[in-house]
């Protein structure tokens, strides 16, 4: 049976027995438990039963495993103007963000404060730790979001991005003349054609034509919206 926070799948056979072991549950779930737990529960009509007695006789015991789902992970390189703007808009999902910029003050806390959204966010300054670190936080699946104010940062971060074979989406911020560039020099370093087309550039859904920060912020979060997966009915 799982049990989540307003919902009940499954059972464990009604009655005390399964009104006490969603009780404990749902406790578990407020309290952030995150090992198992066992339960005794005797059905007898003299036991103690706070739902209704149930007298079948015997005992059954109960194991609690906490299921603990994975939050989809989404790296943002460069946390300017459409990296605070689509930080905010995701910070709304129960997403990972990973935010990571090499000018200390794009990461200052007090950029953040507003965003009072569920998204766990983690900051990272590189080049210590280095993009490669960042990378490397990300397990498979993971989204990149390459928005940098540095073209030459764009392209480190990019090619680091580009080595790990399991990432679900890499997007790189910029026009088609640099898209161009950046091919060729990718081209140089041993990058195949079939490498290059992982890359989703320009990024956000088609049609969206404003430049604004958070214009293209809400492109960029619906084109994500169209690949990640949440599991927090489960939560």
């Amino acid at each position: 049976m799982i049990v989540a926070r307003d919902s009940v799948f499954g059972s464990v056979g009604g009655g005390n027995l399964e009104a006490v072991a969603v009780k404990k549950a749902r406790v578990m779930l407020e309290n952030g438990a995150r090992v198992p737990e066992v339960l005794e529960v005797l059905l007898t009509e003299k036991a103690q039963a706070e739902f209704g007695v149930q007298c079948c006789g015997g005992e059954v015991v109960l194991l609690f495993e906490p299921m603990i789902p994975e939050r989809s992970q989404v790296a943002i390189f460069g946390v300017g103007h459409v990296g605070l703007a689509l930080t905010k808009i995701l910070s709304a999902l129960p997403l990972e963000l990973l935010l990571s910029d090499s000018r200390s003050e794009m990461l200052e806390a007090n950029r953040f404060t507003e965003f009072s959204g569920v998204a766990q966010i983690r900051t990272f300054r590189y080049p210590h730790p280095s993009p490669e670190f960042v990378m490397n936080e990300l397990k498979p699946g993971g989204f990149v979001l390459i928005l940098t104010h540095d073209h030459r940062e764009d392209l480190t971060i990019l090619e680091t991005a580009l080595h790990r074979a399991d990432l679900k989406y890499i997007g790189l911020i910029g026009s088609s003349a640099k898209w161009t560039r950046f091919q060729a020099q990718l081209k140089a370093r041993g990058f195949t054609d079939v490498d290059l087309a992982r890359v989703t550039t320009p990024i956000g859904v088609a049609g969206i034509r404003g430049k604004q920060p958070e214009v293209i912020a809400i492109a960029v979060g619906a084109q994500l919206l169209t690949m990640l997966e949440f599991v927090e009915n489960l939560g």
